[in-house]
């Protein structure tokens, strides 16, 4: 790193250590301080993270290269929030492999095959044609026979033998049966047998026309009569007829165009009333209607037959004439060409092996991929006589003659192909002579394979998406073939699949799919990784069942095996549970296999933040058992019987969100959701050890409800509602029976769970219990215990109340409860409870919990969980946005008096199932309760509030009501469709959808930019710690935001003139200032709580992010603040756990350090909270030790881990989390009067122990921690009423503001530099509010402040 930032200079540094050398008093605490942390401190922060004089002796010893690391300490190298899940998870909604279909559009489904082929000959050997003049020489031989070499009628036979010999070589299955110069009648039966052997598989015709005329233009052909004295027409619509479709004509005779006409004309005029289907009609002839076979004796008589029939030996022959080796190649020789065409090892063998690769290339590249797909991937002959079929065009057309085809082909006579065919058969001709004479000799194997792989490994280097496909994918495919060249091949084809989802289109077109699945049978171990890779590009965007080829076994020993790396075991675990995913035979075939065991095991050896285990496989080891057992109860057991969930555990600490995310998926799938009522009350739960697991699997989701990361949390309501859907009952009426305030016994205990605000956001319970008792023993003791006075409106309507929290609840909660609610004349028996009544307590918390995130796609999950356990949230926008104390939580008809809005804090009414009524009831029961209940120590009895006219009205922000089950039945399927899906799954999918191997393009300029923006800073840097006495005087911008409560927080940018406002409605606006325009303004979220407290930017040296700090403790990160209306939520999560309950606002303070990548969060609890923000993880909660909470919190901007805190008994604090016991030392500057610490800052430079802090008195303090007895400076800045402090990051520069409407600037050496009274110096100005917010720019001294008059000014 350090030659990047040469450009910095030494004098920056000598700058900031002026004053560190004056203090040379010694402690001995700071010297043990010093050894600890250098024990402990990170690596990334450089030689300058230490107290006292050891940061002297640091420097000073070392040599310029020191000096440019510490001017980097200003420069942090961390980067957060960069990854896929933060790209827009609110927003997406993504898709799974099973969506696209590419592998189903391109797998031959409609595999067809060629059953029976007639043969028909009409040579009539020695009688001419009439139409036919005939040249000398001329050509003469049929199948390579020369018809007058023997008597007539032998030398016909032969010709049909042979024929029928050379297609057999073609399908050898197929049932061959020939005509020789037959009648009309012969033909017909011929047709028809052949049909009917067929059935519903393709047909053959071939006809060769060489003793009839010539076609006519009806579109006849010709035969013959028994005796042979005339010829017979047959009109091609009896032809099409007799042999229906589908099938494959192939005309051998002059003029064969006429025919194709006549097809044509057939199928367009009777498109109507014909049977036989056009699209299923191949036909290939032999020249253009106006034209006449070649008569040249180069060529045989049958030339178009013998190129489709014996294509080696016709191109070989017509080739040698026109090369360089037609001296001394003998014509005879080539048809003693050594070897099998099927043995790829021979010279025969491997022409014809280079014969298909060329003709296949040229076909795929010139043919839509479609028809490709239909005539060269579907049936074997067809494929073979097309690939032949270019031959005869090209050998043809040099004798003036133009085969044609339906479907058409374009003219591919010219392709450059067929030179490197050309060339191929040349080196392979050279060596003929001596193979020959020598049948031993060894065979030299041709180089075209390999080149070909040469040209395409040229192609991936230079190639893309926008430019040419690489026209040798289909010889890559053919490669595969042959075990030289397989694993070259694959990896090629592996990088080919990885540039995107195109390349996998573009390779299953070729036809790649069967060989690739053909290979799964092999065993050849260095195929393994890049099989598996190709796999995985290919699942990941189409689903394809492997089970029935058995495919699924391969990568489960792959998965198992040690020796492949991390991310390769991760790839067959996705393939694994592509494999698996909502396929009953795949879980089953996977289950059978061990799977289960396989994959616990891996998950069992990993052990958490070991540097071993990879991230990405732990993630899919976990996203492939959730698979596995979805809805899968035999599965679920197993996995239960070796104690998955105890295994799932530590996953749930992870660093990588996504693995913590995945196991909460895998661990919510293993909660069997089958048992509820539509089962007829078969009774599944029984087991003891099913319920502790589901215990433990609950306590686990429980745990983490509240984690960093909303992709998370998602998967915890999900599970959630897996859960709640399973143990409807109980949980309705623990819902029903408690929705009020918990009791702290509950909170203290359950410190993960008390960021449930106690706020209220006013709650309907629709419970479809009728009127509900409780039955149990000791049921007069609910009431005598006082919780419930049967004075109580409640206990009239027969609804009795035992809070599920209480001791003895437990007692009795196996009781049961009785539904008396006679529905439809059917009384419904609700099962005993099959887990605790404390654990679905704090189910019912979680799900309120998540209800309220602020991430609002968490909390629509959360309220559809809640909707399931008949609880519908109404959360009403606010009615007015004047400051009259309102909140989201209770609408305008919250209370009679407002001294009932705080007791009546979350409210729920009945629906109730009115018995044989078909109607609900939309009405309250009972009526509000008033004061004096709650005055009279009721305050435990749920508190009701109704608001029936809410319900239905627009902006109520109701949840669906899911669950709308009547009485005795229930639709359990159609219930169950309504649980919120999971897409942890999907989103993972995407990962292998994307470029694995390659960088992303955008790198480099990425560099650049932030290395302009690193010199950039520092030479500002150096600028504004040698400054001169600034009084910012000067305002170069005012902007009136339009803020009804005024400013409550500001923030500049630093590097484009952009100032960034806050108010306590929670919106935000980006102005610039420089243009005096609004750039951009939203709502941080629909609810507004209490407005927000802090702004921050992340990642300021790259792609800034905005952190948005409410005053109830939810973070909000968004990214393109910038850009009008395009801003995205980033990530979002309540900094804030483990309140006092009961504490309505937190008044959070929040401070982000970049150079460890921490948010410190605190306020009215006794702790800071230390958020990872990359790992989006609690990493610690610093004890605050102090019984006061905190009012101002600074993190140091150079030293990574280090904080002050300032106190509202004005004492003060430093941290480092870099110790062990944290606290550095304490102190209590601010003692003329005491109030609340208002602002605190860590002073410019590198200096880790210097402090400013201003209290509300009015006194600015600045400390000296290394001699913390006093504080070496105190300017008393305003006489009590001092709101804001802001202390510049480089210069030696402070300003305070005052409700007093004037802001005053300050050097660090107590000299008061200048006063700010007015936005702008004219002499109508106007005066500055009250004041809210001062922010420095960080890299220029510019001073935005923020008002209580909704105005921002910016001084210069």
């Amino acid at each position: 790193m350090a030659s990047r930032f040469s450009q910095s200079s030494a004098a920056v540094v000598s700058n900031h250590f002026d004053d560190c050398g004056s203090s040379h008093q010694h402690h001995h605490h700071d010297d043990d301080v010093v050894n600890m942390v250098s024990h402990q401190r990170r690596d990334s922060d450089g030689a300058s993270s230490s107290y006292g004089n050891a940061t002297v002796t640091t420097i000073t010893t070392t040599t310029t290269a020191t000096a440019t690391t510490t001017s980097m300490a200003y420069l942090p190298q961390t980067v957060v929030l960069c990854e896929l899940r933060h790209d827009a998870f609110e927003a997406s909604t993504p898709t799974g492999p099973s969506h696209s279909g590419l592998v189903s559009k391109w797998r031959p489904k409609d595999r067809m095959k060629t059953g029976c082929v007639a043969l028909v000959l009409c040579l009539n050997i020695s009688v001419d044609p009439p139409d036919v003049i005939k040249i000398s020489p001329c050509a003469r031989m049929e199948c390579w026979i020369d018809p007058f070499s023997m008597a007539p009628q032998k030398a016909l036979e032969t010709i049909g033998k042979n024929l029928n010999d050379q297609y057999e070589r073609w399908q050898p299955r197929a049932r061959y049966k020939f005509q020789l110069d037959p009648t009309v009648d012969e033909v017909r039966k011929l047709c028809n047998t052949c049909r009917r052997y067929a059935k519903s598989e393709r047909v053959l015709f071939h006809y060769n026309g060489h003793g009839v005329p010539k076609p006519t233009a009806n579109g006849e052909i010709w035969l013959f009569n028994k005796s042979y004295t005339q010829y017979i027409p047959l009109p091609i619509s009896d032809l099409d007829s007799w042999l229906k479709t589908p099938s494959i004509y192939v005309f051998d005779c002059s003029a064969a165009g006429m025919i194709i006409n006549a097809f044509h004309e057939l199928h367009d005029w009777g498109a109507s009333n014909y049977s036989g289907s056009t699209r299923d009609c191949i036909l290939l002839a032999a020249c253009e209607a106006h034209e006449t076979l070649p008569q040249s004796d180069e060529f045989p008589a049958d030339v178009f037959t013998s190129c489709l029939t014996t294509p080696i030996r016709m191109a070989l022959r017509w080739f040698c004439k026109r090369s360089l080796l037609h001296e001394s190649l003998d014509y005879s020789l080539i048809d003693k060409i050594p070897g099998r065409q099927t043995d790829r090892k021979t010279l025969l063998g491997e022409l014809n092996w280079i014969f298909t690769a060329v003709t296949d290339t040229i076909a795929w590249n010139v043919l839509p991929h479609d028809l490709f797909q239909r005539l060269f991937r579907q049936d074997l002959l067809v494929a073979s006589l097309f690939r032949n079929f270019l031959l005869a065009e090209r050998i043809m057309r040099s004798a003036n003659c133009s085969p044609i085809s339906h479907p058409m082909l374009p003219p591919t006579h010219q392709h450059h192909m067929w030179d490197a065919w050309d060339m191929a058969a040349e080196i392979c001709l050279s060596q003929l002579p001596s193979l020959v004479a020598d049948p031993n000799a060894e065979y030299q194997s041709s180089p075209f394979f390999s080149e070909q792989l040469t040209a395409f490994e040229v192609w991936l280097d230079h190639g893309s998406e926008h430019k040419k496909p690489p026209e040798q994918l289909p010889i890559v495919l053919q490669v595969l073939l042959s075990q030289c060249h397989r694993f070259r091949a694959l990896v090629l084809l592996g990088r080919f699949l990885d540039m995107g989802p195109w390349a996998v289109d573009l390779a299953l077109s070729v036809g790649i799919f069967p060989y690739v699945l053909k290979l799964l049978q092999t065993t050849t171990p260095e195929l393994r990784q890049i099989l598996v890779f190709i796999w995985t590009k290919i699942l990941a965007l189409d689903k394809v069942d492997l089970v029935k080829d058995g495919g699924h076994t391969y990568f489960i020993r792959f998965l198992d095996s040690m020796e492949a790396y991390p991310e390769q075991r991760a790839m067959a675990a996705f393939v694994l549970a592509v494999i698996v995913d909502g396929h009953r035979r795949g879980q089953e075939a996977c289950v059978e296999a061990g799977l289960i065991h396989v994959c616990l095991k891996h998950l069992q050896g990993s052990t958490p933040n070991d540097a071993q285990t990879e991230p990405l496989f732990l993630q899919w080891l976990c996203l492939c058992l959730g698979k596995l057992w979805e809805d899968f109860t035999e599965a679920q057991l197993i996995g239960l019987r070796a104690d998955a969930p105890a295994i799932y555990a530590p996953l749930l600490s992870e660093p990588q969100p996504e693995v913590r995310a995945s196991a909460v998926f895998s661990l919510g799938t293993l909660l069997d959701i089958g048992f509820d009522s539509s089962r007829d009350g078969v009774e599944e739960c029984d087991d003891d050890e099913k319920i502790r697991a589901e215990i433990s699997i609950i306590r686990s989701l429980l745990s983490i409800v509240s984690d960093g990361s909303p992709l998370v949390r998602a998967e915890v309501a999900v599970a959630l509602a897996r859960f709640a859907f399973g143990h409807k009952q109980h949980l309705e009426s623990i819902a029903a029976a408690y929705w009020k305030p918990q009791s702290n016994s509950l909170l203290s205990s359950l410190p993960s769970l008390t960021n449930i605000k106690a706020t209220a956001s006013g709650s309907i319970v629709s419970s479809q219990i009728g009127p509900l008792t409780r039955v149990g023993n000791d049921n007069p003791s609910v009431a005598r215990d006082g919780r419930v006075s049967m004075s109580s409106p409640l206990a009239n309507t027969g609804i009795m109340h035992g809070s599920p929290l209480s001791d003895d609840s437990s007692q009795h909660s196996d009781s049961g409860i009785l539904n008396d609610g006679v529905s439809n004349g059917v009384v419904n028996y609700i099962r005993p409870k099959p887990l605790d009544n404390a654990i679905y307590s704090q189910c019912v918390l979680a799900m309120r919990t998540l209800a309220k995130d602020p991430s609002p796609r968490i909390a629509s999950l959360g309220r559809r969980v809640l909707s399931i356990i008949g609880i519908e949230q109404v959360v009403t926008k606010p009615v007015t946005s004047s400051g009259n104390g309102m909140r989201h939580g209770e609408p305008a008809t919250a209370s009679p008096t407002p001294a009932l809005a705080g007791l009546v804090r979350s409210s729920s009414w009945f629906d109730m199932n009115g018995g044989h009524l078909p109607l609900k009831f939309r009405t309250p029961p009972v009526s509000p309760p008033r004061q004096s209940y709650l005055t009279a120590g009721m305050r435990r009895v749920c508190s009701l509030e109704f608001r029936p006219h809410l319900i239905n009205s627009v902006d109520s922000g109701l949840a669906d009501p899911l669950i709308s089950t009547r009485g005795g039945e229930s639709s359990g399927v159609s219930e169950r469709n309504l649980l919120p899906q999971s897409t942890i799954y999907n989103w993972s999918c995407g990962h292998f959808s994307k470029p694995l191997l390659t960088a992303a393009d955008d790198t480099e300029e990425i560099i650049v930019r932030r290395e302009e923006r690193e010199k950039f800073a520092l030479e500002h840097i150096a600028k504004c710690q040698r400054s001169s006495v600034s009084r910012l005087s000067n305002p170069i911008a005012c902007w009136d935001t339009r803020f009804e409560k005024g400013t409550s927080t500001a923030l500049l940018q630093p590097f484009s003139p952009i100032v960034v406002a806050a108010d306590e409605n929670e919106r935000i606006r980006v102005w610039n200032y420089e243009e005096a325009t609004l750039v951009n303004g939203f709502d941080n979220h629909d609810f507004p709580d209490k407005g927000i407290s802090k702004l921050c930017l992340v990642n300021e040296l790259d792609d800034s992010l905005l952190l948005v700090a409410s005053c109830n403790g939810n973070i909000r990160i968004w990214k393109d603040y910038t850009l009008r209306d395009k801003q995205k939520l980033v990530t979002a999560f309540s900094s804030i756990q483990g309140h006092k309950p009961g504490v309505r606002c937190l008044n959070a303070v929040v401070d982000w350090q970049q150079q460890s990548g921490y948010l410190y969060a605190s306020g009215e609890i006794s702790s800071i909270m230390l958020w990872d923000v990359d790992k989006e993880q609690l990493v610690n909660s610093i004890p605050s030790s102090s019984d006061c909470s905190i009012s101002a919190l600074s993190a140091s901007q150079v030293h990574g881990g280090q904080l002050a805190a300032g106190f509202v008994d004005g004492s003060v604090r430093l941290y480092d989390v870099r110790t062990p016991e944290m606290l550095v030392c304490e102190t209590r500057p601010h003692t003329q009067q005491i109030e609340k610490v208002v602002g605190i800052n860590f002073q410019p430079g590198l200096d880790p122990a210097k402090i400013v802090s201003a209290s509300q008195a009015g006194d600015i303090q600045f400390l000296d921690i290394r001699n913390h007895r006093d504080t070496y400076l105190t300017i008393d800045a305003h006489r009590g009423s001092l709101t804001a402090l802001a202390v510049h990051r480089h210069a030696p520069i402070i300003a305070s503001g005052s409700a007093k409407q004037l802001i005053k600037v300050f050097s660090l050496g107590g000299e008061q530099l200048g006063t700010i009274k007015y936005h702008h110096p004219s002499i109508m100005a106007q005066r500055i509010g009250s004041v809210r917010c001062l922010a420095f720019h960080p890299y220029q001294v510019l001073l935005a402040a923020g008002a209580a008059d909704a105005c921002v000014s910016i001084h210069a």
